[in-house]
């Protein structure tokens, strides 16, 4: 194994720490017999142990030591899987040096293990390659990771060649990309000591824009803009805005689940990380993805200033945001930015003799979404169908107009009619009904 692996070239740089080069430097102290047998196979099990977690983490099974490899394989980003990424296959002297590399990977997907195994009497990697995972709800794992390794694995072990090998890697490059950000749906910002960082959100909101009942006509905005950036025409940040309840963060959160095979990223952020954003912004401008900056239920009380660093990265800083990003918001306020009467007041103002430049100051960050879509509260109707499309969903039995009395003691008693409203009612009279049946 040590031998293979230290041919590896655009992929040598997985480091000494990893799962794989702990193992190919075990394996070389095992060739030279200086080493007690007892602590080779303690740092094996080492590495096994680390394995396990990555599997339980992931959702590993069957094979995880070939889960493991295409792991690697997705996960590791230089040069070659990087450009693959932007371009698709090359054509070009690197490929070389690229099916040299998977050649390689294709041999340790079929290392023979048993030679070891014997003669340490360990049977911990024939139990790895037949391995029967505990059923985990999805919650508990990277579920959306967990499918593409293992449908790309049994892929590449089955492959009869590195020349087919090579073709389902960059093919699967070119579709979901390289690394956590190829993989995952939705990121959130993490600050520290050695600067930003972006945190996959594992358990992201199964949510789809059919599932929001009514707002069609906001839908429908909302799905032109974003479709338009995705085919890389002009687009605008959106804001959507309106009462609570009314679907707003619902609407954004669809689309990662609606357009993420078409390269759709989603970045939350937090209204005290805005000062991150340019870091942000210069981590991912060169990616192949199209990335949509979330910023929910989105206003600023007079005295707080963060909202210039977010007007910056919108429209006026000395570098032009990139194209494949877009700032998304939601927010109950049009203007998002609290607005006092001593904001048009001359002499309440500190004397400022241009007021109206204070004021304009305030009132442009929302003018700088070129999208605005309002979410209102529905009527009365409106409520109604809302409130029967979802017990049909949830496949309750009850006759309509019981349904309907519910809901209107329900809303009289959480907060007048909205499809939050809604679903809650939902929520409850589901469980009511669950107990009955029990």
């Amino acid at each position: 194994m040590d031998q293979l692996v230290s041919r590896l070239l655009l992929y040598g740089d997985l480091g000494e720490e990893s799962i794989l080069g702990k193992l190919a430097g075990i394996f070389q102290e095992w060739k030279g017999s200086a080493t007690p047998r007892q602590v080779l196979v303690r740092g094996i099990y080492d590495q096994v142990k680390r394995l396990l977690d990555l599997a339980t983490d992931y959702g590993f099974d069957e094979d995880l030591w070939q889960n493991y490899l295409t792991f690697l394989l997705m996960t590791n980003e230089n040069s070659f899987s990087l450009i693959t990424e932007r371009v698709g296959e090359l054509d070009g002297t690197v490929n070389h040096f690229a099916k040299s590399d998977f050649g390689v990977f294709r041999a340790l997907f079929h290392y023979d293990f048993s030679v070891i195994e014997r003669d340490l009497g360990i049977d911990c990697f024939t139990t790895l390659r037949h391995y029967k995972a505990i059923y985990k709800h999805e919650r508990r794992y990277n579920k959306n990771v967990s499918e593409k390794v293992r449908a790309l694995s049994q892929k590449l072990a089955a492959a009869p060649d590195e020349e087919r090998f090579f073709h389902l890697v960059t093919e699967h490059y070119k579709q979901y990309g390289v690394g956590l950000i190829g993989l995952n749906k939705a990121f959130r910002i993490q600050s520290g000591p050695h600067g930003v960082g972006l945190i996959p959100i594992y358990n992201t909101d199964k949510v789809m824009l059919k599932d929001l009942v009514g707002y069609e006509s906001q839908k429908e905005q909302l799905r032109a803009n974003t479709e338009a950036f995705l085919a890389g025409r002009s687009a605008n940040n959106a804001l959507l805005y309106g009462d609570a309840g009314t679907g707003k963060s619902s609407s954004v959160k669809a689309l990662i689940n609606e357009y993420y095979d078409q390269g759709l990223r989603m970045i939350e952020i937090y209204k005290h990380q805005f000062r991150d954003l340019s870091a942000v912004i210069a981590m991912v401008k060169n990616r192949n993805y199209r990335f949509i900056i979330f910023i929910d239920d989105l206003s600023f009380e007079e005295n707080e200033v963060e909202y210039k660093f977010l007007k910056a990265v919108i429209e006026g800083g000395v570098e032009t945001k990139p194209d494949n990003i877009l700032l998304y918001a939601t927010s109950n306020r049009r203007n998002l930015i609290r607005e006092t009467w001593k904001d048009r007041a001359d002499m309440e103002h500190d004397n400022d003799v241009h007021h109206s430049d204070t004021l304009e100051e305030k009132l442009s960050l929302s003018a700088r979404f070129g999208v605005r879509i309002n979410y209102s509260i529905p009527n009365r109707n409106q409520f109604k169908d809302i409130v029967l499309t979802l017990a049909k969903r949830q496949g309750l039995m009850l006759p309509e107009e019981v349904i309907l009395a519910e809901a209107n003691k329900w809303e009289l008693r959480h907060g007048g009619v909205s499809g939050r409203t809604a679903q809650q009612f939902i929520n409850y009279l589901a469980g009511t009904q669950t107990e009955t049946n029990e």
